[in-house]
C-alpha cells in the first residue's frame, strides 16, 4: 500500500520495519541491515521522517535510536493500514474466498501496536461461516514470523449477535477494546 503512496523505496521499507514493530527501537546501523539499502539513503529518509514528526530519535552513547512518536496525528491510522496490508491482516483480506463467507474480521489494537499484555487476550475475531483449516494455516505462518501465540476465535453470525445482545462479558470485552476492522462494517459490528 505505502508503495503505491511513496516513491521512494527507502522510505517504504523504513516504514514497513518500524509499523511491523512499533514499540522497537533500531540504531542507524541495524536499520541498513534490516531494510537493505545504502546508509545514506537511509539518513536521508530517516531524516525526513524525523521531520515530519514519524519517528523520533534518541542518541545512546555513541549510537542514534530512531523510533515511532506514538505523539505523532496519524500514527494509529499508520498502524491500522499497515495491519491491513502486511502480516496476518493481509493475508486474511487476501484468502477472504477461501477463508469462507466472513461477516466480520477484526484485530485487536493491542495486537496491531505489538502489546503482549496478557497472553489470554483475543487478537483475532472472526465471525461468520469459516473454513477453519484455511484459518488455521494462515495464523501458523503469522505465529512461525512473530514467534509467539496468536490467540483468536471464530463464531457464528447468529452466536455473535445473540452474545453481544446478552452484552455477554467476553464480547463486550472485545468490542469496547481498540481493534482494527479488517473486513465487515464497524459500525453494524458494535451496535
Amino acid at each position: 500500500m505505502f508503495d503505491d503512496l511513496i516513491t521512494s523505496k527507502t522510505r517504504v521499507k523504513i516504514l514497513n520495519l518500524f509499523l511491523d514493530n512499533p514499540v522497537e527501537m533500531y540504531h542507524v546501523r541495524e536499520i541498513v541491515r534490516r531494510v537493505n539499502e545504502e546508509i545514506n539513503a537511509v539518513r536521508r529518509e530517516l531524516l525526513i521522517l524525523e521531520k515530519k514528526g514519524v519517528l523520533k530519535k534518541e542518541p545512546r552513547a555513541n549510537r542514534v535510536y530512531y523510533y515511532l512518536d506514538k505523539a505523532y496525528p496519524f500514527f494509529f491510522d499508520l498502524i491500522k493500514i499497515n495491519a491491513k496490508t502486511s502480516g496476518l491482516g493481509a493475508n486474511i483480506i487476501k484468502n477472504r474466498v477461501k477463508i469462507g463467507k466472513i461477516k466480520y474480521a477484526m484485530l485487536s489494537g493491542k495486537f496491531v501496536r505489538g502489546i503482549r499484555e496478557n497472553p489470554e487476550d483475543v487478537d483475532l475475531l472472526m465471525v461468520g461461516t469459516v473454513v477453519l483449516p484455511e484459518l488455521t494455516l494462515l495464523i501458523r505462518e503469522e505465529e512461525a514470523k512473530r514467534k509467539q501465540e496468536i490467540n483468536y476465535t471464530v463464531m457464528s453470525e447468529e452466536e455473535f449477535n445473540f452474545r453481544k445482545k446478552r452484552r455477554d462479558p467476553f464480547i463486550s470485552s472485545i468490542l469496547y477494546a481498540s481493534r482494527c476492522i479488517l473486513l465487515g462494517d464497524e459500525e453494524a459490528m458494535i451496535t
